[in-house]
């Protein structure tokens, strides 16, 4: 019998290595867990074994000044480069942490979950926030569209700007983003205004963006979701020029046709350009640009409650529940810039900037209950609230690492922070009892487009943080940190002036034209040099284990008052949030386990129901359990979920039927597993390298107002898929089909209280929801050339 030829995986992280011009960065290990198989399933163990031993080890500061977390990890077989994906790398072990720069997960005193590269790929995401259900402790409040859904963790609702990062660089995170243009998703849950800036306790969502790959690619992929939306992505990079000085990432997407709703259409249009150019064997620019369109026309719209219970979840596949004119336009522009340099072994520094423009224009139906039984009437409006975002954000950190005798100092001096302008138009149309229908049986009607006029700036924010930190090393078992933040907070508003609305008659329908003037600016009182501090305790039994206690607290500016208080347009008090956190992580060969405990609470701003005043009267209190595992089980099966328990509570509203009751939305208990895996057939049979993965999804039950009158039922979904490397034309290929939803299970995804900041206890009206994607079949060619 004739020995079986046994051949290593290697995943090489292209632009984690030396660069051409010697800039230091960490050393890529061969990838643990990944190493081939026998036909009789034998694993090499030296291979396993090797790359667990050669574990990058923590990256110093002048490290973490050039190299990136974003490295695209590209598997090879011998000398042959097989295409993305495929060794179901779902462990990345490196996280960006801000002023902290980048550094293990393990040996991080914070809960941290990554989506990576491999995941994006395999599971065939078009849009970010489908990356979202694989993160247990992570809910999508979808408003309208599942595009446009605002993403929170730990049952805390996330500010739209305070929260997310490209990059590290503030960005505004409600607008759609194409997956293809991400090479991952990183969270990091719970409270870090410390690191980051005045923010909710709602995690912070960074979006890692492709960058240049020491190995050239050049990628194209086909592919085609129900019920006929094809899509055609580029991607192509590599390094020019002597010694490879000038990097460069180039991606084009096109996407067009019917999304999972009859006569629906969606287009999305992505052009994005990264480029590193190493000025010096010491000094890199980063360089990123992206203009991304989305649009879409007759998809499913929200469902306000009015009072009523919630009825049983419809059939989102069903047309009309929107009509097939109502939709949205969506562009975003995004231009960011980074230079990194190492003045010497032990400093460095970085500085960065970005600014985005993101604009929509939103003509969206809206169905509101008009009994529990299902039945609503249905408007649609070219709505005023905000259409375009500017956003202007800035970092600038000095990292070194210095000794005090034994003691061991890892330093950090900087600052962050952005500037944000919100537009609104001045008048828009509306169509108001448009049909009465049932969800479950849905009526359509040619309804003209609605149209909105003028523009006014109705907002302008702006927060700058200084920050100070230490990472004190006493020896390889203990270490303490502390990180300071001085926060400089101001805000203005503007509100407006309703004049009388007309009507008139378009197509055989009433309009209704609302005409707005611009009024008085209000100034939400400045706060300056808002104290937000964090310390963390850390205990290293081994190299493979980290125990933590983490306690932090943060200082926001006032939230915009609710409209019908009397004290409209006008801004709260600071917003002061809080949270302790004690975890356990624990690499176990190639899989890394993470549990954590928590509690956090968060000034509850609400309408008091005797003075008809909004204000921070309440507190939001969650606690909880996590518990988070990613990695390779064995060579051949990969896996990435966990499960999360929160006790999400409203206390101290002033009225017995708010207070001590469940947060809106927040379910107590939610858990995601994702496994893949490699099925054993013999090297050089046909199917060998032949793969399958499925996705199972867990949400308990939650409120659905602010009275806990009515609950969304929980529901679990399945998604299954099958992905094939092959070689063509001397090239490495991948075919990939996924069915979402498989059971095509009826849910609610989403339920919320419709006021953007806290609560209107006293309206009982302004809870909403929005229903769950039903199966859709997703297939993807893809070929590396």
């Amino acid at each position: 019998m004739c020995p079986v030829k046994r051949t290593a995986i290697y995943v090489v992280s292209a632009g984690l290595g030396l660069s051409p011009l010697g800039v230091p960065a960490m050393a890529a290990a061969p990838a643990s867990g990944t190493s081939d198989v026998s036909s009789k399933g034998n694993t090499s163990a030296t291979t396993t074994k090797a790359a667990h031993d050669n574990a990058p080890a923590q990256p110093t500061a002048t490290q973490n000044a050039v190299a990136s977390t974003n490295a695209e990890d590209m598997t090879v077989i011998g000398h042959r480069r097989m295409a993305s994906g495929a060794a179901a790398n779902y462990n990345k072990k490196m996280a960006n942490l801000g002023p902290l720069g980048t550094r293990r997960t393990l040996d991080t005193p914070m809960s941290i979950m990554t989506v990576p590269h491999d995941v994006i790929v395999n599971q065939q995401a078009r849009n970010v926030n489908d990356l979202m259900q694989y993160m247990p402790s992570v809910q999508l409040e979808t408003r309208a569209d599942p595009g446009t859904s605002r993403p929170q963790s730990r049952g805390f609702e996330a500010d739209v700007i305070s929260n997310s990062r490209i990059d590290g660089l503030n960005a505004f995170t409600v607008t759609p983003y194409a997956a293809e243009q991400f090479d991952n998703v990183q969270v990091l849950n719970g409270l870090a205004g410390a690191l980051y800036g005045p923010q909710n306790p709602a995690g912070t969502f960074e979006y890692g963006l492709k960058r240049p790959t020491d190995e050239r690619i050049n990628r194209l992929a086909v592919g085609v979701d129900s019920i006929g939306t094809l899509m055609e992505n580029v991607d192509s990079s590599g390094r020019i020029g002597k010694h490879g000085w000038f990097g460069y990432r180039i991606n084009l997407l096109h996407g067009d046709g019917t999304s999972y709703v009859q006569d629906s259409w969606i287009r999305r249009n992505l052009v994005s350009a990264d480029f590193d150019i190493h000025i010096d064997r010491d000094t890199v620019l980063e360089i990123d640009a992206s203009h991304y369109t989305f649009d879409e026309r007759g998809m499913p719209a929200g469902i306000n409650l009015a009072g009523h219970a919630l009825p049983t979840a419809p059939d989102l596949g069903k047309p009309h529940m929107g009509q097939d004119n109502a939709g949205f336009n969506s562009e975003n522009n995004v231009f960011l810039a980074k230079l990194k340099h190492r003045i010497n072994d032990n400093w460095s520094f970085v500085i960065g900037g970005l600014y985005q423009d993101s604009g929509r224009q939103v003509f969206e139906a809206a169905d509101t209950l008009i009994d529990n039984k299902g039945d609503y009437k249905q408007a649609m409006s070219a709505a005023t609230t905000v259409n375009d975002f500017k956003v202007g954000s800035n970092m600038a950190y000095i990292n070194g690492h210095v000794h005090t005798g034994f003691i061991a100092h890892d330093l950090v001096i900087g600052t962050n922070g952005y500037m944000e302008g919100g537009y609104n138009p001045l008048s828009g149309q509306s169509y108001t009892d448009i049909t009465s229908a049932s969800l479950y049986n849905p009526v359509g009607r040619n309804v003209p487009q609605p149209y909105y006029h003028g523009k006014y700036e109705s907002q302008y924010v702006r927060y700058q943080s200084m920050i100070l930190g230490d990472t004190v090393h006493f020896n390889k078992h203990w270490s303490a940190s502390g990180t300071l933040a001085w926060s400089w907070l101001d805000e203005d508003t503007t509100g407006t002036i309703a004049g009388k609305p007309t009507t008139s008659d378009i197509d055989g329908y009433t309009v209704t034209t609302t005409h707005l003037t611009k009024g008085a600016t209000k100034h939400a009182p400045d706060v300056d040099a808002a104290f937000s501090p964090t310390a963390s305790l850390v205990y290293k039994p081994t190299e493979n284990q980290t125990a933590y206690f983490t306690y932090g607290r943060s200082l926001q500016a006032g939230t915009s008052v609710s409209a019908g208080a009397l004290n409209d347009n006008q801004f709260t008090s600071p917003v002061r949030s809080e949270e302790f956190e004690v975890g356990y992580k624990y690499m176990y060969r190639n899989v890394q386990f993470n549990v954590a405990g928590f509690r956090a609470t968060r000034s509850y701003s609400f309408i008091d129901p005797k003075t008809d005043i909004y204000g921070n009267y309440g507190t939001q209190r969650n606690y909880g359990v996590e518990f988070q595992v990613m990695g390779h089980i064995t060579p051949r099966l990969s896996v990435i979920g966990g499960m999360t328990w929160i006790d999400a509570e409203v206390l101290n509203t002033g009225t017995a039927a708010t207070s001590n009751k469940e947060a809106v939305g927040v379910a107590p208990l939610q858990a995601n597993m994702l496994m893949d895996y490699r099925i054993p057939f013999a090297q050089g049979f046909a199917l060998n390298g032949l793969a399958v993965n499925a996705n199972v999804h867990y949400t308990g039950r939650r409120a659905a107002d602010v009275y806990n009158s009515t609950y969304a039922g929980s529901y679990v979904t399945l998604d299954m898929g099958v992905r094939y490397p092959f070689r063509a034309a001397k090239h490495p290929w991948m075919a990939r089909f996924g069915v979402t939803n498989v059971a095509n299970e009826r849910y609610w995804s989403s339920v919320y209280n419709g006021t953007a900041e806290g609560t209107a206890v006293t309206a009982a009206g302004t809870s909403a929801a929005y229903a769950g994607m039903p199966r859709a079949y997703h297939f993807t060619l893809e070929a590396d050339f």
